[in-house]
C-alpha cells in the first residue's frame, strides 16, 4: 500500500529532475537538437516536434549499449511488434522510429557512449569532428536523468548555451492502494523502474564526496538541490519503498 504522501514525495523527485526551460520545444532556435537514448520512446516523438517546427540547424541521436538499452528494445518490441532488435544501439534504434514512425532522418548518430558521462563528451566530440557550430543546444532525456545531462554539459560545455526540455515529466498516481500514471507516454517505464532511476539521481547529483559534483567523482558541474527533494528522497528512502538504482560497473568508463 503507498501512502499519498509517498506519491506527492515521487512527484516532487519527478519535478526536480524532469528540467524543462522551456513550455514548448516548437518554440526553440537552437544550432543542435540532441535526443538522448536514455529516453523513453516518447523522446523520439519530441525530436520528430523540434524537427518539424525546424528549431534546429542540425539534429543528432546520441546513445551506444546502457543501462536502458533493453528497456527500449522491449518497448519497441511491445509496441511496434520489432523483432530484429539485438545488438542494435540506443541512437540506433531511435534512428529506426523516427524514420518508420516519422519519416525523419537525423543528421548525425553517436553509438559508442555507455552512460550519460560520454553521452555527453562523444556527442561534444562528434559535433567538434564534423565541425558544426553548438553554441545553443537542445537537449532532450528521459525525464529522470535530465538535469544530469545539463550538469554535464555544463562542466563539458561551460561556453554553450544549453536548452533543457525533458522528454517527459510523468507524474505518478495510486490505484488500488499501488503506483500507477493517469496517462503514460508511449514506453513509459514500469512505476518500479521508474521510482528507482528517480530515487538514484538524487545521491549522483549531491556534490559531496560520494556524489557525481566536483566535491566528488567530478563526473558534473555542481547542482542545486533544494531542502524539499531531499526531504523527499530522504522520506522515501525511510519507508523503504524503493531502491534507487545503482550504477553498472559494465556501462562505466574504461
Amino acid at each position: 500500500m503507498i501512502d499519498p504522501a509517498a506519491v506527492t514525495d515521487i512527484n516532487t523527485l519527478v519535478d526536480f529532475c524532469a528540467l524543462r526551460d522551456v513550455d514548448t520545444v516548437t518554440r526553440e532556435s537552437v544550432d543542435m537538437a540532441i535526443l538522448f537514448g536514455g529516453s523513453i520512446l516518447a523522446g523520439g516523438d519530441v525530436l520528430a516536434q523540434a524537427v518539424a517546427a525546424n528549431v534546429a540547424n542540425h539534429y543528432m541521436i546520441v546513445g551506444g549499449v546502457g543501462h536502458s538499452t533493453d528497456a527500449l528494445r522491449d518497448a519497441l518490441r511491445q509496441e511496434l511488434g520489432w523483432t530484429d532488435l539485438e545488438g542494435r544501439t540506443e541512437a540506433a534504434l531511435f534512428d529506426r522510429y523516427l524514420r518508420d514512425r516519422h519519416g525523419i532522418r537525423v543528421d548525425l548518430l553517436e553509438q559508442e557512449s555507455t552512460n550519460c558521462g560520454s553521452n555527453v563528451r562523444n556527442a561534444l566530440a562528434v559535433l567538434a569532428a564534423a565541425r558544426i557550430p553548438h553554441r545553443r543546444i537542445l537537449i532532450i532525456q528521459d525525464a529522470s536523468m535530465q538535469r544530469r545531462m545539463d550538469a554535464g554539459f555544463r562542466l563539458h560545455a561551460p561556453d554553450a548555451h544549453i536548452v533543457n526540455y525533458a522528454a517527459h515529466r510523468t507524474h505518478v498516481t495510486q490505484a488500488d492502494g499501488e503506483l500507477d500514471y493517469s496517462s503514460p507516454p508511449i514506453g513509459m517505464w514500469p512505476p518500479a523502474r521508474y521510482l528507482s532511476l528517480l530515487m538514484g539521481e538524487i545521491p549522483r547529483l549531491a556534490d559531496n564526496e560520494s556524489g557525481y559534483g566536483p566535491a566528488g567523482h567530478g563526473f558534473i558541474a555542481h547542482v542545486d538541490i533544494p531542502a524539499a527533494v531531499t526531504s523527499a528522497y530522504d522520506a522515501l528512502r525511510a519507508a523503504d519503498i524503493a531502491t534507487p538504482r545503482t550504477a553498472d560497473k559494465r556501462w562505466a568508463d574504461t
